[in-house]
């Protein structure tokens, strides 16, 4: 197929929305002059792409009636067998649907990727099927990635397990809920606000956001490339230690991965209990504008769980800890509407794996931004305006401030090892009613990002576990690591696990 040559008027247009006016000779000249870069075009149209093919046979998807998914919570079934020997032999694995599997279709939540059907796995599929993995299939995930409730996928709300009609969290919405109602052993989550943590928190599993980087993002669908991350989502702690494992280490084809990333001893560490471990409760991670206080005093009461195994726990105050949110937001408004708006998902300007199939699927966004939900509404008008008025200069800023928000936890990981706050500020909250109006629909979908959002922006380990239950419904714990320390967070949550039944809490 040959490329499209523009005419002189088309041309024209261009050059006027960069800015540059040309006369009808000028036209004439450039015309003429790029003709010969086309024609490189041609060439690279004729030429195969270079994308890595499966390894692994799989089964015909099927989308499961709606008496097959109560939850909402499956995209669709297959069956990928893995090896038949592996740490994760047995294992049942859902795919959030952000995630590329070969032969599944992809919709990302939203109608953006309709048809689009991936070529290749993304490395963490191969390597949960290369530890002996059984892929049972995709999860589905909130529109485009962009809420932390579970009410915008295109394929409706996502039910929390524990409560019909209440949220499951988002935006790893059915992976989060399918794990937590025994439908899969271990999902596969994202997370660039805490979209792995808050589906966790609110469905009472296990779910780790790992250290930037130290999970290939390769073949998941970008949000904003300093704020991605996959990670494991879980029912115990030893499974979600076991996962990580699978997963972790450089792939070679993704740029958000440096040499500084170390792997393993996850498992390794489970047993080494708490005693010495310094635990920092971090204060301003409690009371804040929307906490409920019995989650606040849930993850205190645990709080001193960990002191009578023998950790050595303090509190310790970081006031930069609520600037973290606002940091957050510039980053993720304006990189999320650059990237995956305006970039067609993978943009410009880094050295790896592109889904060039995505890339095409994902730009038909614009042909139907109008059905895009509110908040992913929201989240573009605010990136497009905040680029276009201030050319990038908070977006600029911003990431400045993300490095000092970092360097600051640091100064606290030079005393503690692990910092503990609540995981979110309040439990499950009801669904939006079909028809509610915008306020309530973009309330649920950030009114619980305090606690998450700026370790997203750092790149600290955080994970989510459960540590109590008032009324039915799960109040999650939230610890956080040095870079590339997530061993310490698995010591202190299998010996928390142990200790404590959080369901009688």
């Amino acid at each position: 197929m040959a490329i499209h040559r523009p005419g002189t008027d088309e041309l024209a247009e261009i050059a006027a929305a960069l800015g540059i006016h040309l006369s009808g000779s000028q036209l004439e000249t450039y015309h003429a002059a790029l003709q010969a870069n086309f024609d490189a075009y041609d060439q690279l149209d004729q030429l195969a792409d270079f994308i890595p093919r499966p390894d692994y046979p799989r089964e015909a998807p099927s989308i499961p009636a709606a008496e097959e998914n109560p939850l909402g919570a499956w995209q669709c079934k297959t069956l990928i067998q893995g090896r038949p020997a592996g740490p994760l032999a047995g294992k049942r694995v859902v795919i959030k649907d952000n995630v590329a599997v070969a032969g599944l279709p992809m919709l990302n939540g939203s109608f953006t990727l309709d048809g689009y059907v991936p070529e290749t796995d993304a490395t963490v599929v191969t390597r949960l099927l290369d530890a002996g993995a059984t892929i049972t299939g995709k999860a589905v995930c909130e529109a485009l990635c962009f809420s932390g409730g579970s009410h915008t996928s295109a394929s409706g709300p996502v039910h929390n397990p524990l409560r019909h009609g209440y949220s499951a969290g988002g935006s790893s919405s059915g992976s989060a809920a399918l794990v937590a109602a025994g439908e899969a052993d271990m999902a596969v989550g994202s997370d660039q606000g805490g979209s792995v943590r808050i589906p966790a928190a609110y469905c009472g599993v296990y779910g780790i956001k790992p250290t930037h980087g130290l999970v290939p993002y390769t073949g998941a669908m970008p949000i904003e490339s300093t704020l991605d991350h996959l990670g494991p989502i879980t029912a115990n702690v030893r499974d979600n230690a076991l996962m990580l494992e699978a997963m972790a280490g450089v792939d070679g084809l993704d740029p958000r991965q440096t040499g500084l990333c170390r792997p393993g001893g996850y498992v390794a560490a489970l047993s080494a209990g708490v005693a010495g471990l310094r635990i920092g409760v971090l204060r301003e991670g409690f009371g804040q504008a929307n906490s409920e206080a019995v989650v606040d005093q849930a993850v205190r009461d645990a709080a001193q769980v960990f002191r009578t195994l023998g950790a050595r726990v303090e509190e310790v105050s970081l006031p930069m800890h609520n600037q973290g949110p606002a940091i957050w937001l510039a980053i993720a408004a304006e990189g999320a509407t650059a990237q995956m708006m305006k970039g067609n998902s993978h943009g410009f300007n880094w050295r790896g794996l592109y889904l060039t199939g995505m890339i095409k699927a994902h730009a038909r966004w614009r042909e139907r931004a109008d059905e895009l939900p509110d908040p992913d509404k929201t989240t573009l008008i605010l990136g497009e305006y905040m680029t276009r008025r201030y050319q990038g200069h908070y977006y600029a800023k911003a990431q400045n401030l993300a490095r000092h928000l970092r360097l600051a936890y640091d100064v606290l990981f030079s005393s503690f090892d692990l910092l503990l706050m609540p995981t979110l500020p309040l439990r499950a909250t009801p669904l939006p009613d079909a028809g509610a109006p915008v306020e309530a629909i973009l309330g649920r979908a950030f009114e619980m990002l305090g606690n998450t959002c700026g370790f997203d922006a750092t790149g600290h380990p955080a994970m989510s576990i459960p540590c109590g239950l008032h009324d039915g419904l799960p109040i999650g714990l939230q610890l956080v690591a040095r870079h590339f320390d997530e061993a310490q967070i698995y010591r202190a949550a299998q010996a928390f696990e142990q200790a404590v039944d959080w369901r009688a809490r």
